[in-house]
């Protein structure tokens, strides 16, 4: 059984990875990408260390893919306020405006990935991986 999981769960985070890449990318954001703009879509102006707490990614992570995104034209960054080692990101206006654009995506991508499950196999899934992530945390 350990090996038919591990293949199952590795093969569903690529295919789920390669769709990612392909819905995002159309857009000029990465996969990933998606939830450090949904962060300062709810709160523009957060700081790389908070975005990776909200994430539970590491800072390094956060300010290597905000590096790409302001690249990208997504976001800039600007001096904090009081402390002048930080940074606060904020959103361009092409950043802002693709939060409808990402968020169609993501919804277009979760219903392919699950429309062969019910309500509440859907709910049951999520469920099992919120387990699997607690197990191996």
């Amino acid at each position: 059984m350990a090996d038919e999981f591990q293949t199952a769960f590795w093969t569903a985070k690529r295919a789920m990875a390669i769709a990612a890449e392909a819905a995002y990318n159309r857009h000029g954001v990465r996969a990933g990408q998606q939830f450090i703009l949904q962060c300062l879509w709810e709160t523009d102006g957060l700081a790389p260390g908070e975005i990776a707490r909200r994430l539970e990614l590491a800072t390094p992570t956060v300010t290597r893919a905000t590096t790409r995104m302001e690249a990208a034209g997504l976001l800039r960054r600007e001096p904090h306020p009081t402390d002048a080692r930080l940074v606060r990101l904020r959103l361009t206006d092409r950043g802002r405006e693709l939060e409808n654009v990402i968020a169609d995506e993501m919804l277009r991508l979760s219903e392919r990935a699950l429309r062969t499950l019910n309500a509440a196999e859907r709910d049951q899934l999520v469920r099992f991986l919120g387990e699997i992530r607690r197990n191996v945390s």
